[in-house]
């Protein structure tokens, strides 16, 4: 709880560069109320003297409504406080599309954009991989073997790199997927019609970061089954005769599904928050480019937003884990208390 406490607090304080911010939105202000004031055919008669004046007032008022007029430290402590709480307050700039400023509007409203294609994306790749390093464990020292060994620095580029290549090819020289977006503009009348313009728009941002992630995760699934296998019990039911099938189910996937397990949640929580560049490169509305446009815009309400619904996540999973552990390892028990 204190790590937790601790990070969300340098995110506050990170996002609002130590209250720099506050002096950037000051200015902002001053020159907004400047250009209104100056603007107006009813003040342009007066004195500067007396139009500095009403200037100075204005900018008060709004420092005042956004709350500058406090220290940004005491600020930063509320907003911690109050996002602890999941309070997580209104934006400053950025709204959803019905116009609303709750930042937990903002969030749902981009949360099923990211869950769609980032949970097809990693499912894809986490059973693809699973069953593929399973394969190639059997068949220690094939070509296949060895060519997946060859092609693991291949996953060292980010899924936003071939992203970029992907849209070169088929987009822009091919011509046969959108460049980015989510769907057709304008959307498809039918419901049939809109899921297949997002699927559409789905293939290049799902195939970047399967390609991104693909070739070292089958070499690393694959590394571990046959470090497993080596095993003594392994290698006692393969001398008692247990077919291969059963010996992999019995023996290998069985014990390790408690690490399995582990790298499909934390995978899971990473896929929640989104990547922030590939979701900016393919125009895909989620949470990572909500993320970006909340930096360039000193969001800070939604930048902790989504920070402290990640952490609160993260916390969920392990907490969970540990009770999945128990269900699928007869060594782990819920409770049990140190071995005496």
């Amino acid at each position: 709880m204190f790590s937790l406490v601790v990070g969300m607090y340098l995110t506050v304080f990170i996002a609002g560069m130590g209250g720099y911010v506050d002096k950037i939105q000051e200015a902002q202000i001053r020159e907004q109320v400047g250009l209104q004031v100056l603007g107006d055919p009813a003040f342009k008669q007066l004195p500067p003297s007396e139009q500095r004046r009403i200037i100075d007032e204005r900018v008060e008022l709004e420092r005042q409504r956004l709350g500058l007029d406090t220290p940004f430290i005491r600020r930063s402590v509320g907003y911690l406080v109050r996002a602890l709480g999941l309070d997580l307050g209104r934006a400053k700039i950025i709204t959803s599309d019905s116009g609303s400023k709750e930042v937990r509007l903002i969030l749902l409203e981009r949360l099923p954009s990211t869950l769609v294609l980032f949970s097809t994306a990693n499912l894809l790749l986490f059973f693809a991989t699973l069953f593929l390093g399973l394969y190639l464990s059997r068949r220690y020292g094939s070509i296949a073997d060895r060519l997946s060994v060859a092609l693991a620095p291949l996953s060292a580029a980010p899924g936003w790199f071939y992203g970029i290549i992907l849209i070169l090819i088929f987009a822009a020289m091919l011509k046969v997927l959108p460049f980015g977006g989510m769907v057709d503009a304008p959307p498809p009348d039918t419901t049939l019609g809109y899921a297949l313009s997002v699927g559409k728009h789905m293939i290049l941002p799902v195939l970047a970061m399967f390609v991104s992630g693909f070739f070292i995760s089958v070499y690393s699934r694959r590394t571990f089954f046959l470090i497993f296998s080596s095993e003594d019990h392994v290698e006692l039911g393969r001398a008692k005769g247990v077919p291969n099938r059963a010996l992999e189910r019995r023996y290998i996937l069985r014990p390790t599904l408690p690490t399995i397990i582990t790298q499909f949640a934390l995978m899971l929580i990473v896929m929640w928050m989104g990547a922030i560049i590939l979701e900016t490169v393919f125009n895909w509305p989620g949470l990572g480019s909500l993320y970006y446009s909340a930096i360039q815009q000193f969001e800070i309400a939604v930048i902790l937003g989504e920070t402290v619904i990640y952490a609160y996540l993260l916390a969920l999973t392990l907490f969970l884990l540990d009770i999945v552990y128990a269900i699928v390892d007869p060594r782990v028990k819920v409770g049990a208390g140190a071995p005496t």
